[in-house]
């Protein structure tokens, strides 16, 4: 069933709004601060419709949470991982940092499944998003540790993995990945290429 977004996301508001608020979980501070929110979401999604789809398939969102779920629980782990890796490098005497910058080409081809996983990769402490590769569908990822080039992956396919249910995209989990491009190792065998060239010379 496609429905409007701005009413839909109207009531994202309150639900937000409810949580914000941290109210009692009694049943009639729960509706009054529900209803409050909807009152203060519904005029806001309305002014800013045009930033959203004119309309959504609720019964295709509703079939995408559990990936949704899947996902989210996914980052948030690996979230609370890079912490505590990053404050072990960071006080660590000697500081076993080792950056690197990979090119790592994507299934996902929406702009909004494209968006949340560089967002993900960018918020998860160690990795950073530099760039996205129109051409080859691929982010640049930054690294403060990239001896091990598949470890830096193997979380973004995971993710990867889920984003491509929740955003009905062509491409399936089962679909194998690309291959990773470790910058690191295109500088050194250009480095190579050039000194022998030197030395021939």
């Amino acid at each position: 069933m496609r429905v409007r977004t701005w009413p839909v996301a109207g009531v994202v508001f309150a639900v937000l709004w409810v949580f914000v608020r941290g109210v009692a979980l009694t049943p009639s501070a729960l509706l009054g601060q529900f209803l409050f929110g909807l009152v203060v979401g519904l005029p806001v999604a309305f002014v800013f419709r045009r930033l959203y789809i004119k309309r959504i398939d609720l019964a295709r969102g509703a079939a995408a949470l559990p990936a949704a779920g899947r996902y989210l629980a996914a980052f948030s782990w690996e979230v609370v991982r890079a912490n505590v890796d990053v404050a072990y490098r960071v006080l660590s005497p000697g500081m076993p940092i080792e950056p690197e910058v990979i090119l790592l080409p994507l299934r996902v081809e929406t702009d909004l499944a494209i968006t949340t996983i560089a967002n993900s990769i960018t918020i998860t402490p160690g990795t950073v998003t530099l760039d996205y590769d129109e051409e080859t569908n691929a982010l640049y990822v930054h690294a403060v540790d990239g001896r091990d080039p598949e470890a830096i992956a193997a979380p973004i396919r995971r993710w990867e993995d889920y984003a491509l249910v929740m955003f009905d995209e062509d491409a399936s989990p089962d679909d194998r990945p690309p291959e990773i491009v470790v910058s690191g190792g295109e500088r050194e065998r250009t480095t190579v290429r050039d000194s022998r060239g030197v030395d021939d010379e």
